[in-house]
């Protein structure tokens, strides 16, 4: 998980949840802010697209709505920093380069 070195990020019970979760801690760069800011407009998308327009009578609901709002963005969102091509698009792009 990509964060800033805000507090709550790096305080003990925060970075123990992660790796209960089986998740890895990847904390930015320091002054290096556009990081944190596409996290952080990503999760502001999601909100506006998703989490503020729709109820979820469960858990379960949310995150299948979760795992189609992920497979819609990747293969049919325009983005104007990949060259107006889907994240999909422009990540096999990339690895075709690498």
């Amino acid at each position: 998980m990509r964060h800033d070195h805000g507090s709550a990020y790096l305080a003990r019970d925060f970075q123990t949840e992660l790796k209960w979760l089986g998740i890895e801690s990847s904390p930015s760069f320091v002054r290096q802010p556009e990081g944190n800011g596409i996290a952080e407009r990503f999760i502001r998308t999601l909100k506006e697209n998703l989490l503020w327009v729709r109820h979820f009578a469960t858990i379960e609901a949310l995150r299948q709505a979760l795992l189609a709002f992920r497979q819609t963005h990747n293969s049919q969102w325009l983005l104007a920093r990949h060259g107006y091509r889907t994240p999909a698009e422009h990540r096999q792009r990339c690895q075709q380069a690498a």
